[in-house]
Formats: structure tokens, C-alpha cells, sequence
């Protein structure tokens, strides 16, 4: 159950001792809050993504899907929501994108500033060829633009290792990042292959890749964070 008075709305900032499920105000539905966005009124007036769950003031939640928030901004969700008159950009769907996606390499480079990641291809197989180097990684990860012929190199090692760790869970391959955004997260040029390592910061860049993988494909029910091998992220 909730243990809060509105169902829609939450009483402000999320903290360890808030709910893990909350309901989303378009579908109705239920959910843990890492398959939902939390919105929040700013100052000005405008409804605003707080993708951290960190902003002041009351949340509504939305499934983390950009079919479902562009719908509550055609079906007027937020004023009904929120229980005011507020301000919806007609391009919040595509501001909630781009705010995940820069959330997303500003993890990368945060895993990277503290020694988590390896590029290049070289670098990668070799991780990944070693039993030591393969037993720390926590994610492989490909450009989305990247040439076919690499990834799928190194995809298939991927999958041979696995096939030899029986029930041993998958590694998580991430591909929701262009080499442009590669590039700005580790601070080179032309960054097509990644891996990243074991650790704390390694955790906030999957998290984050999961949910801006959710929202572009939940849709199409291709939500990211499956329990299938290899699954693409």
C-alpha cells in the first residue's frame, strides 16, 4: 500500500524513508518509482522533470515512457494532477529525453573520473578475454551509431563467456549512447567501445541507462533491466 494520503501526489523531495511504489497519474497503475519520472512545479509556473527525485515540492508520477508523458501533457494530466493551473511545454516529452540522456553520461563520466571504464576495442576484448579482467565488469557498451562489424565481435565473446558461467547472470550491454555522447562522458574523440567497471559509480550508470532505455522503447515492451542474456540496454 501507500502510506500517503494523495496517491498522486507525493509531499515533496524523495528520501530513504519514502515510498518505493507510487502511482502514476495517467495509466493509474501502481509502480516502483524506477520505472516512473517524477514531475514538479517550478517557481515560474512550469511543470518540470525532477529525474533525481531531488527538486522541492509535491511530485506526480509518470510511467517512464515518453508515449505516456506526451499524453499527459495532450490530456492536460498535470492540472488535474497538481490540482492548479499550470504551465506544459508542448515539447516536455522530448526535454524528459534529453535531461535522462544527459543523466546518463554524466554517470559515465563519473565512473570514469574514478577509474571504472576502459575504451577502445583492444582495451574491451582484452577485458573481456581475461577471467580476472571479465569477473569485474558491470557493463560492455557499444555506440548506438557504431560500425556493426565490432559490436558484434565483441558481443559474440561476450556470449561465449556466458556460455560458460551456466547460470551466472548476464552481462548488460548498453547501447543507448551515440559516439558523440561517448565522446562528451570520457573526455576523447571517437569513442565506439566501453566497458565499465565494478563499483558504486558503475551502479548509477546502469540505473540511469535502464531508465532512459525504459522510456524510449517501454512502448514498444522492450523496457530495459530484463533478465534475458546479453540484453541490450
Amino acid at each position: 500500500m501507500l502510506a500517503m494520503a494523495d496517491p498522486e501526489l507525493d509531499n515533496g523531495p524523495r528520501t530513504e524513508k519514502s515510498a518505493t511504489m507510487r502511482m502514476c497519474a495517467v495509466s493509474r497503475e501502481v509502480r516502483p518509482i524506477a520505472e516512473l519520472i517524477r514531475f514538479v512545479v517550478a517557481p515560474s509556473g512550469e511543470v518540470v522533470p525532477d529525474i533525481k527525485r531531488k527538486l522541492p515540492g509535491r511530485g506526480l508520477w509518470i510511467t517512464a515512457s515518453r508515449q505516456t508523458v506526451a499524453e499527459a501533457v495532450r490530456r492536460h494530466h498535470f492540472s488535474r494532477g497538481f490540482k492548479k493551473n499550470v504551465r506544459v511545454a508542448p515539447t516536455l516529452a522530448d526535454h524528459t529525453e534529453a535531461l535522462l540522456v544527459r543523466g546518463t553520461v554524466e554517470a559515465l563520466a563519473i565512473a570514469a573520473k574514478a577509474g571504472q571504464v576502459v575504451t577502445g576495442f583492444a582495451k574491451v576484448e582484452s577485458a573481456l578475454s581475461q577471467p580476472q579482467g571479465r569477473s569485474a565488469l558491470a557493463a560492455l557498451i557499444h555506440a548506438a551509431d557504431g560500425a556493426a562489424d565490432g559490436i558484434r565481435k565483441l558481443d559474440a565473446l561476450a556470449r561465449q563467456i556466458e556460455a560458460g558461467k551456466g547460470s551466472a547472470p548476464a552481462l548488460p550491454i548498453v547501447t543507448c549512447l551515440t559516439s558523440e555522447e561517448l565522446d562528451l562522458a570520457l573526455g576523447r574523440a571517437n569513442v565506439i567501445h566501453a566497458a565499465v567497471l565494478a563499483g558504486p559509480a558503475s551502479r548509477t550508470f546502469l540505473s540511469r541507462s535502464q531508465i532512459l532505455v525504459r522510456y524510449r522503447l517501454a512502448d514498444a515492451d522492450k523496457t530495459a533491466g530484463t533478465a534475458a542474456r546479453n540484453s541490450k540496454i
